[in-house]
């Protein structure tokens, strides 16, 4: 049987390209699940994989697309039937393994989620990597013991996947949000998605550099990184929580000790590949009855595979906002 996929390759001179071929079944990796996919999603991290920066290919040629969602084709594994609907998120799928910008994927059954049978294989890559990645940071400030009554929750890189839908689901569990963002074109969309203030990148980030700063937020998911972690953690309260998500800022991290002792912050990695299965299940769960697709609807672009490679260049360029969803078979 055969398939399509959008194929990357690399070139004896270094260059990498991409284009859509049939694929033979052969082909596929190792795995106990073969999956029809429905719909997959385009995030920041796929676009470093589709032009080949940040070395997370090391094999060519490769099926890029570190989330998608479809139905079982065939299972080796007992607790996945022909038909059931899935859902996969991280596990270096798209990566180190073929992922989900092809009409089918082979992938091992305990990378996979069963799909709560409230949501669409396409509601799932509204939701994808990005919005899973919310709700775990989201989980983890309150099992530090962040309330809606702490106080403000800042959510930096707010107009990107993980972050306006972070926005989106504190408005809904009623925490008041400020929305850091460095695109002034973008406060509407994150008011009408909930945040109460916008924050300018600039701005927060030209502020003098103090050891600790006026205690602004109680807490804060951030997918920035590099500097604007480093100018955050100096404006949380006491006994306040940093779910920290991204790097697209640097690695480095410019700060100090005071605010760790002096306010007891905590600052919280949030790794959304390699969750346990049962905190990947509660987060879908809890998204299923959360999340408001109605509210979310204009942040969402629909592309086939030809349109990816120029969509992934857009947003490594920071010129996409919100949320896209790549159909395989469109």
């Amino acid at each position: 049987m055969s398939f399509r996929a959008l194929l990357t390759e690399k070139a004896d001179d270094g260059s990498i390209s991409s284009s859509v071929q049939a694929l033979d079944d052969a082909r596929l990796p190792e795995g106990d699940v073969t999956v029809d996919i429905e719909w997959a999603g385009l995030n920041y991290k796929d676009g470093l994989c589709l032009t080949g920066q940040g070395g997370l290919v090391r094999n060519y040629p490769h099926v890029a697309g570190i989330d998608f969602a479809g139905k079982v084709r065939d299972s080796q594994d007992y607790r996945y039937r022909v038909g059931d609907a899935v859902v996969l998120t991280g596990w270096r799928v798209g990566e180190t393994h073929w992922g989900g910008y092809a009409e089918r994927a082979r992938v091992k059954a305990d990378w996979l989620v069963p799909l709560p049978g409230t949501l669409t294989t396409r509601d799932a890559m509204v939701i994808g990597t990005a919005g899973l990645t919310a709700m775990l940071a989201i989980n983890r400030l309150e099992a530090e013991g962040i309330t809606p009554a702490s106080g403000e929750i800042l959510v930096t890189g707010a107009a990107g996947g993980v972050g306006s839908i972070a926005v989106a689901l504190l408005k809904r569990l009623g925490y008041t949000v400020a929305a850091l963002s460095g695109r002034p074109e973008h406060a509407d969309m994150l008011t009408a998605l909930g945040a109460a203030s916008v924050v300018d990148r600039a701005e927060f980030l030209g502020q003098p550099d103090k050891p600790l700063e006026s205690a602004r937020f109680a807490a804060a998911i951030d997918s920035a990184g590099g500097d604007v972690l480093g100018k955050l953690l100096r404006q949380i309260a006491y006994g306040g929580v940093v779910a920290s998500l991204g790097n697209a800022g640097g690695i480095g991290l410019n700060t100090n000790v005071l605010p760790f002792i002096l306010r007891g912050v905590t600052l919280a990695g949030i790794d959304s590949v390699m969750q346990p299965f049962d905190a990947r299940m509660a987060a879908w769960s809890r998204l299923a009855g959360l999340f408001d697709f109605n509210a979310y609807a204009e942040n969402v672009a629909e592309i086939g595979l030809e349109g990816l490679p120029e969509k992934a260049e857009q947003i490594l360029r920071g010129q996409v906002r919100g949320r896209v969803l790549v159909r395989p078979a469109g």
